[in-house]
């Protein structure tokens, strides 16, 4: 406190003024992020309840989420898309339920097709830091010395955004064998 203000109750009042402003603050931020991950440049009065239904299908349907962010940009270049998306949902009725909103929303934007695509692709990375790569090259250098895991990880994970056919797999969340139910802060 003494840093904001050498009086301590003016330091007090400060302190209290910033974080009653920053809830309002944070939704504001994180919105604006949602948004560019859904394609869209301009806010309007309903994208939270847009975002908050995306966010809730997915989890309702266990979708990958990096995989969905990352296919929706699919969607937004084209229809055609879609396919992709649909794909990840246990109910595809439910992706396209939300996709009819998503769709008249970005009707209302002023960027279209390819170039929305390639905004999304900018935010929404293809490769994470995936629990089950990430054990399986700590597994390698530890059990046998063994650092090629790391070093591919390493290399995959430096360019997020970039789709290459040669690390595709990384792409893949666990398949059941290869989930991993315990994590450590060291990892």
């Amino acid at each position: 406190m003494p840093l904001i203000d050498p009086d301590a109750e003016r330091a007090a009042a400060l302190a209290r003024g910033v974080l009653e402003r920053f809830p309002q603050c944070f939704l504001d931020r994180w919105l604006g992020v949602m948004r560019a991950k859904l394609g869209l440049g301009t806010a309007e009065a309903g994208d939270r309840e847009l975002v908050d239904s995306w966010l809730d299908a997915l989890h309702r349907n266990e979708v990958d989420f990096t995989l969905a962010f990352r296919r929706l940009a699919d969607a937004a270049e084209s229809a055609a898309g879609d396919a992709g998306v649909r794909a990840l949902f246990a109910d595809p009725n439910a992706y396209d339920r939300w996709a009819h909103a998503w769709r008249a929303r970005l009707a209302r934007e002023p960027s279209a097709g390819l170039a929305r695509a390639q905004s999304m692709r900018r935010v929404n990375p293809l490769f994470i830091a995936r629990n089950h790569r990430v054990e399986q090259a700590i597994a390698a250098a530890v059990e046998r010395a063994e650092f090629t895991a790391f070093e591919t990880l390493l290399a995959v994970l430096s360019r997020p955004y970039e789709a290459t056919a040669r690390h595709a797999e990384y792409a893949d969340p666990p398949t059941p064998g290869e989930r991993v139910l315990r994590t450590f802060c060291g990892t």
